[in-house]
């Protein structure tokens, strides 16, 4: 859908490398571990360990630790990518499109984000904008924003950049909220609050002023 990618060129993709069934297994490993302990805790060690491979297998592939971190967190936005693809495919308006979004959020988190979101938490040990990493983290989130946009605009033309806004509000703060255990069921709260903001003519206060 043309929504998907707007405003990603603006975002450089990073620099990625081939996959041989050796990197992979690495990459698997590196995932669990890096979203589970976190990305400073996990050393290239404990990686090649886990993986069954040797460190010398893991430099000689990935070349540093800095690029394992690009590419599991790449990794890990394209897959979220392809299984909100399948929610918005199956909506039939776009309303249902945008409230797509929060079920598909709900859904992945319950089986893949039971710590919270996973550039969230990687931007909490990566906040240095010279990393490699650190485009792969901002991009996500200017994606999401960008989906946001062109679903909104679905639905209400005029006041679709402050819509999406909204929308991107309620949704990142539910991710926070499910990611910190601040109280049950953050996600279906943060749809509801979106699906009545969509019922109530979806323009937030201000909107086309």
């Amino acid at each position: 859908m043309a929504y998907e990618k707007e405003g990603v060129g603006a975002v450089a993709a990073p620099r990625r490398i081939a996959m041989t069934p050796a990197a992979r297994r690495a990459l698997d490993a590196a995932g669990r571990l890096f979203y589970e302990r976190g990305i400073h805790a996990v050393g290239v060690d404990l990686i090649a360990a886990e993986a069954g491979v040797t460190k010398k297998t893991l430099y000689d592939r990935f070349g540093s630790k800095e690029q394992i971190v690009v590419e599991y967190l790449a990794d890990r936005d394209e897959r979220w990518r392809e299984f909100l693809a399948g929610y918005l495919e199956a909506a039939p308006t776009p309303r249902a499109r945008i409230l797509a979004v929060f079920d598909a959020s709900r859904d992945w988190a319950a089986d893949r984000s039971v710590k919270g979101c996973g550039m969230v938490n990687a931007h909490a040990e990566i906040s240095d904008a010279a990393h490699p990493a650190y485009p792969v983290i901002t991009g996500q989130k200017a994606w999401m924003l960008a989906l946001f946009t062109g679903l909104a605009r679905e639905v209400s033309p005029r006041g679709a950049e402050r819509l999406a806004r909204t929308l991107t509000l309620l949704h990142e703060g539910g991710l926070v909220a499910h990611g910190l255990r601040i109280f049950p069921d953050a996600l279906d709260q943060a749809r509801g609050e979106a699906e009545r903001l969509l019922a109530g003519g979806a323009e937030p206060s201000g909107a086309g002023r």
